[in-house]
């Protein structure tokens, strides 16, 4: 034992008092270790020592008795050798937290956040964000939630999207490779990692069967179908959003959470953001479409929403309600909401005579030129007015039991 150290005992430290009329009594141990003890009672424990530049100074190493006497011992001998290397023991503790504070903002789950609030949802529908997100916490974030991006390796990732596949969900772990392959992308842009692991991972995972939305596309059998949504005694806008899903055929997300302030009737328009790739798109409106959205202005059109949820006008219908009215048709496993894209998909192209790559840019699809550029929101504005009005008149004759429209020839093939 050194001279002079240790020279307090755990009674004394106990019993010490500060006397009256004094601002604070101090208590000496050695080594510079100090027992400040206030009026009030307070003990708190100092370190008084040089710095390494010569000046004068002390750390507070925590309050007694939280700290006990042989902890208080311990933290000055930490600080002492790290002087005796030359290191100011307070710069060094405060330096370990800021890397601290760094190593979190740079973790998966720290960077997965801002990904998603900065990037991701901005892109989506909030449905499509929340599963996404929920996808991340179940899967991603126990088991590398807390590890910085730059140290995650193809071994951890797959380890956690087996311990999925192993419950049977083969999609889920399709889906959370690719959210993990999302924030990694983001965290190389960001210059917080160097490459993307699931890129190894290719080949590692089961491959998902296809499971392909119940549709009716035979033009017949569609004009029932037509026909049943039209005599639907539920809420009138669950019909009224069930006779333009078919004519307008965009995803059913999409259209629940159309906006009033997204449409403009006097022009026949409907801009929205498409929720798979987060592009604009500019949608003409034919007739029929703005006669049932004029309808519905008097019901709902006081709030954001042109299909509100029946419990608040500040939130869409839920995503289960279009689906759900179908299955209380008798449609249940013939046709769900989404259906009616695949519908308008084959009769647009088969029967119709409409080109496919127009088809699939009114579907919201990605359609790109000769360079591999993107069409413009507004793209083919005339042709697809003309196409969806054709489409629209062509499913009021299905339902009235026709369908015997003319194809179309010429430009838009």
């Amino acid at each position: 034992m050194a001279r002079g150290l240790n020279q307090l005992t755990a009674g004394e430290c106990k019993a010490a008092k500060c006397p009256a009329g004094r601002k604070q009594a101090k208590l000496y141990d050695g080594g510079g270790l100090v027992l400040v003890v206030r009026p009030d009672g307070r003990k708190t424990w100092q370190l008084r020592y040089t710095r390494p530049n010569g000046k004068a100074t002390a750390a507070g190493l925590g309050s007694y008795p939280e700290t006990t006497l042989a902890t208080a011992r311990e933290k000055r001998d930490e600080y002492r050798a790290l002087l005796a290397k030359g290191i100011d023991p307070v710069a060094s503790r405060r330096a370990e937290r800021q890397a601290t504070r760094r190593a979190h903002a740079n973790d998966f789950a720290s960077v997965a956040a801002e990904w998603w609030d900065t990037v991701y949802r901005k892109k989506v529908t909030d449905s499509q964000a929340k599963r996404q997100w929920r996808r991340l916490e179940q899967h991603a974030f126990p088991e590398f939630g807390r590890r910085p991006v730059s140290e995650i390796e193809p071994p951890i990732v797959l380890e956690a999207l087996r311990k999925v596949e192993r419950t049977g969900r083969i999609e889920t772990a399709v889906r959370v490779k690719s959210a993990v392959s999302a924030v990694m992308k983001y965290a190389i842009a960001t210059a917080r990692a160097k490459r993307d692991p699931t890129l190894d991972l290719q080949g590692m995972l089961a491959t998902p069967r296809a499971n392909h939305y119940p549709a009716i596309v035979d033009p017949t059998e569609l004009g029932a179908v037509l026909r049943a949504v039209d005599g639907y005694r539920g809420q009138y806008t669950t019909r009224a959003a069930l006779q333009l899903l078919p004519m307008l055929f965009c995803r059913p997300g999409e259209l629940r959470n159309m906006t009033w302030d997204s449409l403009d009737l006097e022009a026949g328009t409907w801009t929205y953001t498409v929720s798979k790739g987060g592009e604009g798109r500019v949608t003409p409106l034919p007739p029929q479409v703005v006669a049932i959205l004029k309808s519905l202005d008097p019901i709902t059109g006081r709030g954001p929403f042109v299909f509100p949820s029946g419990r608040t006008s500040e939130r869409p219908m839920s995503e289960n309600t279009l689906s759900a009215a179908l299955k209380r048709m008798d449609y249940g496993g013939e046709m769900v909401a989404h259906g009616f894209r695949a519908a308008a998909r084959t009769i647009l192209v088969e029967r119709l005579g409409y080109s496919a790559e127009l088809v699939e840019f009114q579907l919201g699809h990605a359609v790109r030129d000769m360079h591999g550029r993107s069409y413009n929101r507004a793209h083919w504005m005339e042709q697809r007015r003309d196409m969806l009005r054709h489409w629209a008149s062509y499913l009021d004759e299905l339902r009235d039991g026709g369908g015997t429209v003319t194809p179309i020839r010429g430009n838009y093939r």
